[in-house]
């Protein structure tokens, strides 16, 4: 019984945010059916990235499918028949292509005035790149978020595709189809969201361009506080090959830091002295070179340094901490993150993917809801 338990959401087959959306609403307790397209062999082309499609992930958990040719116009009337029955839509499709199949929002919700239909675009539905290709990178890259992840005097580094598709992308798309829901309440009809990966990515910067604005960050990028510049925010190289990682930006922890460096602190600048900052790194890089991955963790282990060793997948699901709070699970052996946020009341969990449906049996199923 989760936050969202009763909530009926066709979703149309897609990657990356929209797929990410669904699952986290899932988890949430929504009942998702999903519409994927017939099976086909797969190209060339699709072969090659097969791992972003396969139904076997994680982020495809929770939800049934079932397969509908949408150009078909019995198969369109049935995947009408789901969606008039529906509290949301979900669909990545660029702009226009649900209009032309004839499932645009203004046609569903002929049949359905209570539908929150949800968007998902890299570019947004409007404006004179609507139609253009792209990925995580080009929405980073014009959202001007990219040229500021750089190390000085590097070039910009793309940090997955965690910011556009997940962080600006798919998190943004939940939070329009929970307001979208929440007014509903009140309005008794249903309405679009427009959910931009640019534009999301674009809100992220949020703070970074508040800084600028007030002449806090500086060109070039590599050369702030919390951009690799300073030497307590920072990733250094252990004496085994590894990493630790500070974040040590308030005195009192960068303080705590040094002294567990075993640096004398008469030998550093102030520590807001850019000037000074690279000597400084210099001095870090040294002393962090000195032990080993394993002593490091052990000696900040206690100590308010905000320093942590940088651990890959296994390692940080095997980590007391997030042990204690089950922040990874594991499912038919394939490890993966627990849902996210919490709640005390009506908590969230992962569903059992229902084996693939009819529309008739998912109707049967939502006609309980009532």
């Amino acid at each position: 019984m989760g936050t969202m338990n009763g909530v009926k959401i066709v979703e149309m087959a897609g990657l990356g945010p929209v797929p990410f959306a669904a699952m986290m609403m899932a988890d949430m307790g929504a009942d998702i059916v999903r519409i994927d397209p017939p099976s086909q062999a797969p190209t060339a082309d699709a072969t090659d990235i097969a791992w972003m499609g396969d139904k076997n992930t994680p982020i495809w958990r929770g939800r049934s499918a079932i397969e509908q040719d949408l150009k078909d116009d019995e198969d369109r009337e049935r995947a009408l028949s789901l969606i008039s029955e529906a509290d949301v839509v979900l669909e990545g499709f660029r702009p226009g292509v649900m209009e032309r199949l004839g499932l645009g929002p203004e046609q569903c919700r002929l049949r359905n005035e209570r539908l929150v239909y949800a968007r998902m675009t890299g570019w947004g539905q409007t404006g004179p790149m609507k139609d253009a290709a792209g990925h995580d990178v080009n929405y980073l890259a014009l959202s001007g978020a990219l040229r500021y992840i750089a190390r000085e005097g590097e070039r910009p580094l793309p940090p997955l595709n965690l910011l556009a598709d997940f962080g600006g992308g798919g998190m943004l798309l939940v939070v329009g189809v929970l307001s979208a829901l929440l007014e509903r309440t009140s309005s008794g009809l249903g309405q679009t969201v427009d959910a931009a990966m640019l534009d999301g990515t674009a809100l992220l910067m949020t703070s970074i361009m508040g800084w600028m604005d007030r002449g806090s960050w500086i060109e070039p990028p590599g050369t702030n506080v919390i951009d690799t510049g300073a030497p307590f925010y920072e990733v250094y190289t252990t004496k085994d090959g590894r990493y630790v990682a500070f974040g040590s930006v308030e005195p009192k922890f960068y303080r705590e830091l040094v002294r567990v460096l075993g640096i004398d602190p008469e030998m550093l600048a102030p520590q807001f002295d850019r000037s000074q900052w690279p000597a400084m790194k210099q001095v870090f890089a040294e002393a962090v070179a000195r032990r080993t991955f394993d002593e490091w963790v052990t000696a900040f282990d206690g100590h308010q340094a905000c320093a942590t060793g940088v651990f890959d997948m296994k390692e940080a699901a095997a980590h007391p901490h997030n042990v204690a709070r089950e922040t990874y699970v594991e499912i038919g052996g394939v490890l993966q993150p627990a849902p996210a946020p919490r709640f005390d009341r009506t908590p969230s969990s992962i569903q059992k993917s229902r084996p693939d449906e009819s529309v008739d049996t998912v109707l049967k199923r939502w006609s309980m809801y009532a």
